[in-house]
């Protein structure tokens, strides 16, 4: 099998029939895009690329629209106009938001786990309920990411009983549980 060097451009046609040209190894494509709340911009024109293997930071006062940029990226939020291609997969395609979903892992600020479980059912649901792996095979990889952010020995609590870091370090974990082929990250050094 062979790829495609890194440096190599193809074009694309895109639903209206126009073409665009994109890098081979182009990840996230964002064209144009747009979102509003209300009367209040929060997304004006934004346009970005980014490459497989390449780590990009956002940065910006409160309000300024990171988290709704993510939030877009992963189907969360609906735009008014633009587009995102992620890994090749328009949002707005016919399952094209849960097909990138199923790709693309988020660690939101508030971390979202789910307190009734403990970080060990909060790591295995996910990969068990959406990739169909075994209770076993979902703890086995559960544990791996547990040691790869060094809490294993946080396994039976429940996130109440965990610092903030411990439970960002969960939802990293849990995250990585589904092997997604794209991470986001909102606010990942609070």
């Amino acid at each position: 099998l062979n790829t495609l060097p890194s440096s190599v451009r193809y074009h694309m046609s895109l639903q209206d029939g126009s073409e665009t040209e994109m890098c081979a190894d182009r990840v996230i494509d964002i064209t144009a895009l747009n979102k509003s709340f209300g009367d209040f911009r929060a997304l004006s024109d934004v346009h970005l690329d980014v490459s497989l293997g390449e780590r990009i930071v956002i940065c910006g006062p409160s309000g300024s629209g990171k988290s709704t940029l993510i939030r877009c990226v992963n189907g969360l939020e609906q735009f008014e106009s633009g587009s995102i291609t992620v890994d090749g997969i328009n949002l707005k395609d016919p399952g094209g938001v849960d097909r990138v979903r199923s790709e693309v892992g988020m660690v939101f600020q508030q971390f979202n786990l789910f307190p009734h479980l403990s970080v060990l059912d909060n790591l295995t649901l996910g990969p068990m309920k959406a990739r169909g792996l075994s209770r076993t095979d979902a703890e086995a990889l559960a544990m791996e990411y547990l040691e790869r952010v060094r809490i294993p020995e946080q396994a039976q609590k429940r996130p109440r009983d965990l610092s903030g870091g411990q439970q960002q370090r969960v939802a990293i974990a849990r995250s990585l549980c589904m092997k997604p082929k794209i991470m986001l990250f909102d606010e990942p050094t609070s």
